[in-house]
């Protein structure tokens, strides 16, 4: 049986690891990212750097009327598709960089699958909102998010580029390899391409969903009831991230296994304690 480097990180434990796996390791969080870059927008629009109802081609050259404001980018209700066409399939975000992503803006009237308002899961989407707030703050994304999010949060080991001797990545198929992660400190980095330790996922659990240290959680997050949470994949790596309204939480961050059981293996840490 293929074993599965596992990092579990509870209120109600001390982390642990198995097979490989560390709490003080920077490993991809895939799609984890838009719930930092949700709370982004409403930090920025808390400091009236931009309104969440900013229509997209206030501050990117997208043509006027497209009706896409900030608001339907973070609530994937932009009618944006999932992906940016043309992706290759080894390293798909790869060649995506921000010239590419402003070619598409250009013509963002005839990108859309959906009229705005209808929901349609974008990591595009997520990347045009990345550019959009860079634009209206002047800086770039990665220096925004450490601006509004994570110095007054209180949170570290966040990065795009982690030193590669503290990077953790899925083994291979050979004794002793690495499997190569994606490459997305691109034009997708607001989407999916941020890299953090299980802990510093777990200190933004703590920080933006029990103790709500920034106010209420940003539009990224996603909600179940009394849950709210996130989940993010890449190739060869997965991780959930939740907490309840009663204050328990979890983070379950795998590599090399199925995203669906990493969610399954969080919601049912939740559920036991």
């Amino acid at each position: 049986m293929r074993r599965i480097p596992t990092c579990v990180l509870t209120d109600a434990a001390p982390p642990r690891a198995s097979d490989g796996h560390a709490p003080d390791r920077f490993v991809q969080i895939g799609s984890l990212t838009k719930a930092l870059t949700g709370t982004l927008l409403a930090r920025m629009a808390e400091a009236g750097v931009v309104a969440p109802d900013d229509p997209v081609d206030r501050w990117l050259p997208a043509p006027p009327g497209t009706g896409i404001t900030l608001l339907h980018l973070a609530r994937h209700t932009s009618g944006l598709p999932r992906l940016p066409p043309g992706l290759g399939r080894r390293d798909p975000y790869a060649t995506f960089g921000h010239a590419e992503l402003e070619r598409l803006v250009r013509d963002l009237d005839t990108v859309t699958v959906r009229p705005p308002g209808d929901e349609e899961y974008s990591n595009l989407g997520y990347a045009v909102l990345g550019a959009a707030l860079a634009a209206a703050g002047g800086a770039s994304y990665e220096d925004l998010l450490e601006e509004y999010v994570l110095r007054p949060a209180g949170v570290t080991e966040v990065t795009v580029r982690p030193a590669p001797a503290r990077r953790l990545t899925a083994p291979g198929l050979l004794p002793g390899t690495r499997r190569r992660p994606w490459t997305m400190d691109g034009a997708i980095l607001p989407a999916g391409g941020l890299w953090a330790t299980p802990r510093a996922v777990a200190a933004l659990v703590v920080a933006l969903l029990v103790e709500r240290r920034l106010g209420e959680p940003g539009p990224g997050w996603q909600s179940a009831g009394p849950l709210s949470w996130h989940n993010g994949a890449t190739r060869d790596a997965s991780v959930f991230a939740g907490a309840m309204t009663d204050g328990r939480w979890a983070v379950v961050h795998r590599l090399n296994g199925r995203p669906d059981d990493t969610d399954r293996a969080g919601i049912a840490l939740l559920r036991r304690a």
